[in-house]
């Protein structure tokens, strides 16, 4: 009888000391504190996704006309915001948008009337965006797409080079460098009088300020629609139950 007690003291012993039980110890201690994190992420996710959807959206503002809204563009991640026909010529322009501060790099060189910003941050980032142009006519292979600075109360033309309809166009292209061949000379390169006539060209096609209080506003709604849904996939990836 004293040596099955012994035994059985033994086995117990060994049983609580083992590897085995100190990994299980482990891995239900990993757990605990993988589920409080999660908990706290939760928590912090719902506050501020409950903060972010109270937040007052900006007055519904229309287009300038004749430009009008491109359908389903709040919910692509790049591509066209505008869209208009201009001239006997049948052109058609498309107009994409995105903040300024997103595009180009810190301390980069761009042509504008307007050097204050707006002072800097969250208020230069909404008063400075940046605009993809694609003017095209038909039967033509190619189109002139313009990149511009576009504020308050002017529009500056960064790049202009002509491009092969197909290429690659959108938000999601703004800064590419693409394209087959010579795209042309560094705009502040061209003649000032070339340079003024792009401008002219360009302003004749209704691509000035007059766009800048919709775009600012629409971006906005859009940046505010992809926060909210941000919040609500990340939510839902780290509260889903982890698969077997």
């Amino acid at each position: 009888m004293f040596r099955r007690a012994a035994a059985s003291t033994f086995f117990r012993h060994a049983l609580s000391t083992s590897p085995y039980s100190s990994a299980a110890a482990a891995a239900a201690a990993a757990a605990a504190s993988s589920s409080a994190v999660n908990s706290i992420i939760l928590r912090s996710l719902k506050e501020h996704f409950l903060e972010v959807s109270k937040m007052t959206p900006p007055p519904k503002i229309s287009p300038p006309k004749p430009y009008t809204i491109v359908k389903g563009a709040l919910d692509q991640a790049s591509g066209p915001v505008l869209r208009r026909g201009y001239g006997d010529a049948g052109e058609e322009i498309s107009i994409s948008v995105a903040r300024l501060a997103n595009i180009m790099p810190p301390g980069a060189d761009y042509d504008s009337d307007d050097d204050d910003g707006g002072g800097g941050g969250v208020s230069e980032s909404i008063s400075q965006l940046f605009l993809h142009v694609d003017i095209s006519r038909p039967g033509s292979s190619k189109s002139l797409q313009f990149l511009c600075g576009l504020y308050p109360d002017a529009v500056g033309i960064h790049s202009v080079c002509l491009r092969p309809k197909t290429a690659e166009s959108g938000t999601a292209g703004l800064a590419g460098k693409g394209g087959d061949g010579y795209q042309g000379r560094i705009f502040q390169e061209l003649d000032e009088n070339v340079r003024d006539a792009f401008h002219h060209y360009i302003e004749a096609r209704g691509i000035n300020e007059k766009l800048f209080p919709f775009l600012q506003a629409w971006l906005y709604v859009k940046d505010h629609r992809n926060l909210i849904r941000w919040f609500k996939s990340v939510g839902t990836l780290i509260s889903e139950p982890k698969s077997e």
